[in-house]
């Protein structure tokens, strides 16, 4: 079993309909990826993705505010109330990114400081993007006794350093299909690294689909293809690290683990 534990299901140009999410669904599910974690970006895109995700209960979700989304705003009141859905497993996608959206460095940093105050206040992990904020995302998660709660990472492109860093303080190391690409080398460095207790596989899906899928849409079902491209890497089997990976997920997204009774 795989679990793509991280996906934006509700972004896939794809799936416009119900059925043909519940293909998209079956066709990773004939693949061996039977879970899969729908990551919100956007607050007032929350409700109509909860709605979408309501007949799937192999869908987990979450509820954040991405970097790249704050000039949106954060309802903490709203928030609260999303949160304590079921569903919901997880605060975020959070973080900070500098490469995209300097100008608004302040905004995300208030933002971030609001998502790590919840997730340690409702007690669940955090999902984090990251990307040219290395010392300023680590000291954020340490300021904010991220510790308390976890979290993951996700789509992970930076340093060993800042890998080593954020397991340090119990996070895990999610890859996803950059890792295939030519040019990411040093990643794959690093991913032969990440210990095998923490370590994620993901799609980011819609987005940065791996090789052999270059150029399409990427989809939960190529969740396959990086669990395969990193078993290599680090030269395991493919089931050794369908099962830990699987493991890893549940043990830090201990609400999805009890959704399903495991």
């Amino acid at each position: 079993m795989l679990i793509d534990s991280h996906c934006h299901l509700d972004r896939l140009k794809a799936a416009p309909d119900q059925q043909s999410l519940r293909d998209i669904l079956a066709q990773a599910k004939s693949r061996g990826v039977d879970y899969f974690l729908c990551v919100n970006v956007r607050q007032q895109g929350f409700a109509s993705m909860r709605d979408k995700m309501a007949e799937f209960d192999q869908v987990f979700l979450s509820a954040g505010v991405h970097p790249l989304d704050v000039q949106e705003g954060l309802n903490r009141v709203e928030l609260n109330e999303f949160v304590k859905d079921p569903k919901v497993v997880a605060i975020g996608e959070t973080g900070l990114d500098y490469f995209y959206a300097n100008e608004t460095k302040a905004l995300q940093q208030s933002c971030f400081e609001e998502q790590i105050a919840l997730a340690v206040e409702v007690n669940k992990p955090l999902i984090i993007h990251t990307r040219d904020a290395r010392e300023d995302t680590i000291n954020f998660l340490k300021n904010g006794h991220a510790d308390k709660v976890g979290g993951v990472l996700h789509c992970f492109t930076e340093s060993w350093e800042m890998a080593k860093a954020a397991i340090d303080l119990g996070f895990y190391i999610s890859v996803s299909g950059i890792a295939t690409f030519k040019n990411a080398g040093e990643l794959r460095t690093v991913m032969r690294k990440v210990p095998k207790d923490r370590l994620l596989v993901e799609t980011d899906s819609p987005y940065l689909a791996p090789v052999p899928h270059r150029g399409k849409e990427n989809q939960p079902a190529y969740v396959r293809d990086v669990a395969e491209f990193i078993a290599e890497l680090r030269g395991e089997s493919y089931e050794e690290l369908a099962e830990y990976t699987t493991n890893n997920f549940f043990n830090l997204f201990s609400d999805a683990a009890k959704l399903i009774g495991r």
